[in-house]
């Protein structure tokens, strides 16, 4: 049985924040809000958690492309190759927003991604994940909950997410109505920047 817990985002309760992170250091999964869907997320330090979303999501765990959610650019080189200044700037240009953007990963990527060459990196314009991850202490992985082929209110609704995921997962953050659109995926690891997926806010390339 999944637990529901109310976390408002113009101000975030710490309190509510560390029961958050307590689920995730011991191997939990959350559903929370971000600034597009409501996302399906565990730490990225832990490998069960890893292979329990991997399972949710019908995927083989070192072929899975999840996306790192991290507080702000601060960590980037914790997991990514050192960048050059345009994509840096391009990146502080257009985050926190609802753009997930592919970079080469480096060495330090958890076992289970090592034989991955890049890695979809996300800073969501929300309070809530932010500062989820910033109180974690490293990234958690990330997948959306939506269902791509068709729009229906339980990828948005706080309550009729915990109906549908309740065996599921262990938390189910309720931040208010979610967005029905993904973040726009544009992949950095070309000559020029290539946006793979359409989806919420406009980039800023220039």
């Amino acid at each position: 049985m999944a637990k529901l817990i109310r976390i408002y985002e113009e101000n975030p309760n710490p309190k509510d924040i560390k029961k958050v992170v307590d689920v995730l250091r011991k191997g939990g999964l959350i559903i929370y809000p971000t600034d597009t869907v409501y996302g399906l997320g565990c730490d990225i330090t832990n490998t069960s958690a890893l292979e329990r979303i991997a399972q949710i999501k019908q995927v083989k765990l070192e072929k899975a492309n999840f996306s790192f959610i991290c507080e702000d650019l601060s960590n980037l080189s914790d997991y990514v190759k050192q960048i050059d200044s345009p994509t840096f700037k391009l990146l502080k240009r257009n985050l926190p927003g609802p753009f997930t953007f592919i970079l080469p990963g480096n060495n330090n990527l958890p076992n289970v991604f090592k034989k991955k060459k890049t890695v979809g990196i996300r800073v969501p314009d929300n309070n809530i994940c932010r500062a989820i991850v910033g109180e974690l202490g490293n990234p958690i992985v990330s997948t959306s909950i939506k269902d791509d082929d068709e729009v229906i209110e339980y990828t948005t609704d706080p309550e009729l997410i915990l109906e549908k995921w309740d065996n599921l997962v262990d938390l189910v953050i309720d931040g208010g109505y979610g967005d029905n659109v993904a973040s726009t995926v544009i992949d950095l690891t070309g000559m020029e920047p290539e946006v793979v997926r359409e989806g919420k806010g406009s980039i800023e390339l220039m």
